[in-house]
C-alpha cells in the first residue's frame, strides 16, 4: 500500500469512526482501523463486534492495499500535523510508515485478513429517510433506553415500520418515551429491530440533519449509508415490551400548562429533593397544581403553578428527572398531562399532536 493525502482528507474519516474504537480491548485488532486503498478511495473501517463505521475519501494512490493500524495513534498523529500538511503512507513489511515533510512514524500492523467485518446484512426492505426526521426520532427517545438492564432488550431503541410511518420507542421500565413520523412513498412493511444503546448515541453523533439517509433493516443487522459514512450495527435479539398497553387510554383528568412554567417550577423545586430517588409531589386542585420535594436533611420547597385542569383532585409523585426529560422533548408552548389517579402513570404529549408521547410511572413518597 502506498498513498498520499492532505491531512484534512484524513482526519475527518478517522474523527467519524474513532468513536467505536474502545481503548481497552479483548481482541488487539479491535484498537485498530482496518485501511483498505483502492479506486482513489481509502476506507477507513472501525468495530467493536457491536458497531461497525466505514468512512471514505479521495486519495492519491500508487498502489492499492489493506492493512490494519492503532487507530487512536493514527488519529493522534494527524490531528498534530500542521494545517495543509501533505501525509504520505507506505506500507513495509509488518509496518505502515507515516511522513510529512520532516515528521516520521513507524506504526505497528495487524493483517488485515484478521479484521471482523460486516459485508452483506440481508436487509429486508430499505427506506429512504431525511436525516432531520431521524434526528427527530431518535432525540425525543433516547433518554428513555435503559443502562445495564439484566432485561437486555431494554438496553436499546425500538424502530418500528408499519404502513407509511417510521417510529421509535425506549423504555426503562419506570418511563417510556415514544416519537413517530409519517413518510412519504411506497408502503413499509410491518417491522420491529431493537438498536442497541450504544449504536443510538453513534449515531446520534454522526447525523447532522443534512439531506436523506437510506435505512436498511435486516433480522440481525441494521445499516445506515449517510454521506461517506457507511453505518451498521447489530440488532438486541429480543422481544420489546407491548409498550402499547403502558400509554394510559383514560385522559379524563386532564392538565394544560404553559411548558416552561412547568420545567422551571420542578427544576427550582427539584433543587431540594432527595438526591438519590429524587422524589417531588405534585397535588393537582381545580386551583392549579402544588409542587413539593422534601429530603432527609429536613429541608422543603414548594412552588404553585396556575394551570387549566379539569378532573379529580390527585397527589401522586414523580421522579423530577422523569419528568424534566419528558418536558425538554416537548417543543410546543403548552404540555398536555393526564393521569387517572395516585397510583396510575402520568401522559405527557403535546397538546395537538399525538406524534410523540411520554409515559411517567409514579412513585411513593
Amino acid at each position: 500500500m502506498k498513498l498520499s493525502a492532505a491531512r484534512e482528507t484524513l482526519l475527518k474519516p478517522l474523527q467519524a469512526v474513532i468513536g467505536v474504537v474502545e481503548r481497552r480491548q479483548t481482541m488487539p485488532i479491535l484498537a485498530n482501523v482496518l485501511l483498505v486503498a483502492k479506486n482513489g478511495q481509502l476506507a477507513i473501517t472501525a468495530t467493536d463486534l457491536e458497531v461497525e463505521l466505514v468512512a471514505t475519501a479521495d486519495v492519491d494512490i500508487d498502489n492499492g492495499g489493506e492493512v490494519t493500524v492503532p487507530g487512536r495513534k493514527l488519529l493522534d498523529i494527524c490531528r498534530a500535523l500542521p494545517e495543509g500538511a501533505k501525509i504520505a503512507i507506505g506500507q513495509s513489511g509488518e509496518k505502515l510508515a507515516v511522513r510529512s515533510g520532516r515528521s516520521k512514524f513507524s506504526l505497528t500492523t495487524l493483517p488485515a485478513a484478521e479484521f471482523p467485518t460486516v459485508e452483506n446484512i440481508d436487509a429486508t426492505q430499505s427506506i429512504d429517510v431525511p436525516q432531520s426526521t431521524l434526528i427527530r426520532l431518535l432525540d425525543k427517545t433516547h433518554f428513555s433506553m435503559a443502562q445495564q438492564d439484566v432485561r437486555y432488550y431494554l438496553n436499546g431503541l425500538l424502530l418500528e415500520t408499519g404502513d407509511k410511518y417510521l417510529r421509535a420507542v425506549a423504555t426503562d421500565g419506570h418511563r417510556l418515551a415514544l416519537c413517530q413520523q409519517a413518510l412519504d412513498g411506497p408502503k413499509l412493511k410491518q417491522q420491529q429491530v431493537i438498536v442497541p444503546r450504544k449504536g443510538v448515541l453513534e449515531l446520534q453523533r454522526l447525523l447532522n440533519g443534512e439531506g436523506a439517509v437510506t435505512l436498511q433493516l435486516g433480522s440481525n443487522h441494521v445499516r445506515i449509508q449517510l454521506e461517506g459514512i457507511r453505518f451498521t450495527s447489530k440488532l438486541i435479539d429480543g422481544r420489546f415490551p407491548e409498550y402499547e398497553r403502558v400509554i394510559p387510554q383514560d385522559t379524563s383528568n386532564k392538565l394544560s400548562a404553559d411548558r416552561s412554567s412547568l420545567k422551571g417550577a420542578l427544576q427550582r423545586t427539584a433543587i431540594l429533593s432527595n438526591e438519590k430517588y429524587r422524589g417531588i409531589r405534585l397535588l393537582i386542585r381545580d386551583s392549579g397544581v402544588t409542587i413539593q420535594a422534601h429530603n432527609p436533611e429536613q429541608e422543603e420547597a414548594e412552588e404553585e403553578l396556575e394551570v387549566e385542569y379539569s378532573g379529580e383532585d390527585i397527589e401522586i409523585g414523580f421522579n423530577v428527572n422523569y419528568l424534566l426529560d419528558a418536558l425538554n422533548a416537548i417543543e410546543a408552548d403548552s404540555v398536555s398531562l393526564s393521569v387517572q389517579d395516585s397510583n396510575s402513570s402520568c401522559l405527557l404529549r403535546e397538546p395537538d399532536s399525538d406524534d410523540c408521547r411520554f409515559v411517567v410511572m409514579p412513585m411513593r413518597l
